[in-house]
């Protein structure tokens, strides 16, 4: 028999992968918009995402519902705890969301959106990777009920964590704009890309050290000795991503970089998943602990197959109508 908790538990990894990566970029322009001064470049980078941004954040929706849907106690334990910084993500994305109706047509208080655009960009990503590090740190429960603290999720881990997201956003956006766009604004990402990936790369080292101190069941998956090989080829193929993006960076290439990036990313997500499965609130409850009964998990699964190939294909659909490069000067979002 179909084992329908695994099933769930990759459709909710599956739309938090997407949700981080085609969202990732468009919040990394806003923390790359401090670094750009002159309004048509600006414009241009609003405009490279304008029509998508939107459509990016239903991977959001998908991955909250599907963890209300089929890991109940899970939904209910996290909210609990962590209800601070989803407060705070939410009121920087609405922020950010709003930037972009208002940006373009209040032009004496462009300034003003521009500020909420970069802010609501840089808390929301913060926000996500401290409630990324307060996940793997490990949640306090009492027989499934979350019973630690209300601030038990502010700790240096989670900050370096929320730092770390914050990154690795801005490297997706930068990849971005490299592909997206040309000329001097091309250029400016080009420069800019190996500092970015640099700082990145001592972040994951941080952290992978860190999150070894903060969860002891980090050390006993990957420090025992049948699951070092493992260990030792992600850390490989990690530092090869790396050098990938740095190579396709230093000859220019325009859709490499974005691609490589997107790559280690991936990398990334899979150490996680390894690292904590299968757990979904470490270090205590795994995935068949907190799962829904099986009836509501089929019963949800047939709508989830329903709606999430048409979300795949509208995504798909949009992102080929709006291909090609978005010039300086160009119409954009009005």
């Amino acid at each position: 028999m179909m084992d329908i908790t695994l099933v769930w538990f990759a459709i909710i990894g599956l739309g938090v992968l997407l949700y981080v990566v085609l969202d990732g970029f468009d919040l990394g322009i806003g923390i790359l918009f401090p670094f750009i001064r002159a309004k048509a470049e600006r414009d241009t980078m609003m405009n490279t995402v304008a029509p998508v941004w939107d459509g990016n954040e239903t991977w959001m929706v998908l991955g909250g519902a599907g963890l209300f849907a089929a890991f109940p106690l899970a939904y209910a334990t996290i909210l609990s705890a962590l209800y601070m910084p989803i407060t705070l993500m939410a009121l920087a994305l609405i922020f950010r969301g709003v930037s972009f109706e208002f940006r373009f047509k209040m032009s004496r208080l462009q300034k003003c959106w521009d500020y909420a655009f970069m802010w609501g960009s840089i808390l929301s990503a913060f926000f996500q990777g401290v409630v990324l590090g307060a996940v793997i740190q490990g949640i306090k429960t009492t027989e499934g009920i979350f019973s630690g603290e209300t601030f038990d999720w502010l700790t240096p881990f989670t900050v370096l964590t929320g730092i770390g997201v914050v990154v690795m956003y801005a490297t997706l956006g930068c990849a971005w704009l490299i592909y997206k766009t040309t000329d001097h604004l091309q250029q400016k990402m080009y420069r800019a890309m190996p500092k970015i990936l640099m700082m990145l790369l001592g972040i994951f080292a941080l952290v992978l050290i860190a999150s070894v101190w903060v969860q002891p069941s980090i050390v006993e998956r990957w420090f025992v000795a049948s699951h070092r090989i493992y260990f030792g080829l992600l850390v490989i193929i990690t530092l090869f991503m790396f050098g990938l993006i740095f190579r396709a960076v230093q000859q220019q290439k325009e859709r490499q970089p974005f691609i490589y990036t997107i790559l280690l990313l991936l990398v990334a997500f899979i150490s996680l998943l390894l690292s904590i499965f299968p757990y979904i609130i470490p270090p205590s409850i795994d995935i068949w602990q907190a799962a829904a009964p099986r009836s509501s998990q089929v019963f949800t699964l047939i709508g989830a197959l329903i709606f999430i190939p048409m979300i795949i294909a509208y995504s798909l659909f949009s992102y080929w109508v709006f291909r090609g490069k978005v010039r300086v000067g160009d119409s954009g979002y009005h």
